[in-house]
């Protein structure tokens, strides 16, 4: 299995990074001369011919995997032939719980289709409005849609790349439902402005914690703070099962509702595979594997310290790279206790880099050795938007002005969001900050290196 490449696409590392990779141990991060931060002189980029501020194959890879650790319950599991969901998703799902401090946890096929049994859940369907922020991964959004309701986009703040609280109370309207709190990068949203409108306003919240294992906001875990919370096991997250999802709530009713919506519909506690219960409702069919639990298990066990890595780099990286001319990194709010740095993201401006554009930055960043991208695209502009306006069920739904495409997208600009996707957003991924704190220096010593020599840097575009 190889190491995080700057090279590698995101749909190639999960690919190499897939469960074909078990078995494979965690190679170490060596350490390797590096250039001292601060000493700009003598410093060529390689992009240049320089030598790298660090080798590519360093970074630790992901996912993580210790045959001599987690492996046995794996092979029991395999040997058992009970593969179908049974005792060990059960066992999965108390542990999952119990690390959030939250009364019951539901595990499902992928975080997308957690979000889309809550919502489905929580009664919210057609002619309903969700708020959701523009800067998310697609699922935010098509679970929504999936549920016949209809997204509203509410802007960002730039410091934090959260929904802005502010700008949320100017887009409820008499259909608005619910609002979903996507606490993106794996930085906590702040939940006591949300929390405070939707009581204001007897609306919904559903937290999207997707990127968001184990943070946490007012001592608090994000996902238990709202009505429900959603998290993804997908093969890059901090919690990596390859697919995977999670649903979890304090509402015993609730839950046993997703249950009963994930398993055909049938009464919660009823056992899989059983065909002469009958359904109390409708349902389908979303239910967790034997196997896949048994993985989430063994990677739930240094989850807690991983985390706890991840956010004393992020910090120290913060503080390397803080004072740089052009970079901005996050900002935390002032009640996070503790963020699950599923990126470590900061701001670009291009000014502080004699006008280098980001997409160039980038690449000069990469060749030495540092994986880093730009992040999103404008999600809320996006031609699935309009095409999911035309079908016949939406038609049905709503009046023809609210599928207007033209007029959708005016009454759901998002000025921030546009500025941060396609001008300054730059994001290194969270295996990265599971290193050295000799590898955070590489990191900010390549910034830095760049920084000095934008000048020459600049000439290639020229060339």
């Amino acid at each position: 299995m190889k190491a995080f490449s700057s090279r590698l696409s995101r749909r190639t590392f999960l690919k190499q990074n897939s469960l074909a990779g078990l078995g494979v141990a965690l190679a170490s991060s060596s350490v390797a001369a590096l250039p001292v931060i601060g000493s700009k002189s003598a410093q060529v980029p390689a992009i240049l011919g320089g030598p790298q501020a660090w080798a590519e194959d360093k970074w630790p890879i992901w996912p993580q995997w210790n045959p001599a650790t987690d492996e046995k319950q794996l092979l029991e599991v395999v040997r058992s032939g009970v593969w179908s969901r049974a005792n060990v998703v059960t066992q999965f799902e108390k542990e999952w719980a119990a690390a959030l401090n939250v009364k019951r946890s539901l595990a499902v096929v992928n975080g997308t289709n957690a979000l889309v049994i809550a919502i489905n859940q929580l009664g919210i369907g057609a002619g309903d409005e969700v708020l959701v922020p523009p800067y998310t991964f697609i699922a935010s959004v098509s679970s929504i849609l999936s549920n016949g309701a209809m997204p509203v986009f509410v802007d960002i703040d730039a410091e934090t790349f959260q929904i802005d609280p502010a700008k949320i109370e100017a887009k409820i309207t008499p259909r608005t439902k619910a609002i979903m709190a996507v606490h993106v990068l794996g930085l906590p949203v702040d939940m006591d402005r949300i929390m405070a409108i939707a009581k204001k306003h007897k609306l919904l919240v559903i937290e999207d914690a997707c990127q968001a294992h184990l943070a946490e906001y007012d001592k608090k875990k994000v996902g238990t703070i709202g009505n429900v919370g959603c998290f993804s096991f997908q093969n890059s997250k901090n919690l990596p099962i390859g697919e995977g999802g999670a649903i979890v709530s304090n509402d015993e009713h609730f839950m046993d509702l997703c249950y009963s919506y994930h398993n055909f519909g049938n009464p919660y506690g009823t056992a899989v595979g059983s065909v002469s219960t009958g359904s109390v409702m409708p349902g389908t069919k979303l239910r967790f594997s034997e196997y896949q639990a048994a993985i989430g298990i063994a990677q739930l066990k240094r989850l807690d310290a991983q985390t706890t890595t991840r956010n004393e780099n992020a910090a120290y990286l913060k503080s390397l790279i803080k004072d740089i001319p052009g970079i901005v990194p996050y900002k935390l709010y002032d009640k996070v206790n503790r963020g699950a740095f599923h990126l470590f993201a900061f701001r670009y401006h291009k000014d502080g880099f004699k006008g280098l554009s980001r997409e160039n930055f980038i690449k000069a960043v990469k060749a030495e050795g540092v994986p880093c991208m730009s992040g999103y695209s404008t999600l809320n502009t996006q031609p699935f938007l309009g095409e999911t306006f035309k079908s016949e069920n939406y038609r049905r739904m709503y009046p023809k002005e609210m599928l207007d495409i033209n007029q959708y997208n005016e009454q759901n600009r998002c000025p921030v969001n546009d500025q941060i996707c396609n001008e300054e957003a730059v994001w290194l991924t969270q295996n990265m900050l599971l290193g050295t704190k000799d590898d955070m220096k590489a990191i900010a010593a390549a910034i830095e290196k760049v920084h000095h020599n934008v000048d020459k840097i600049k000439t290639l575009g020229q060339k």
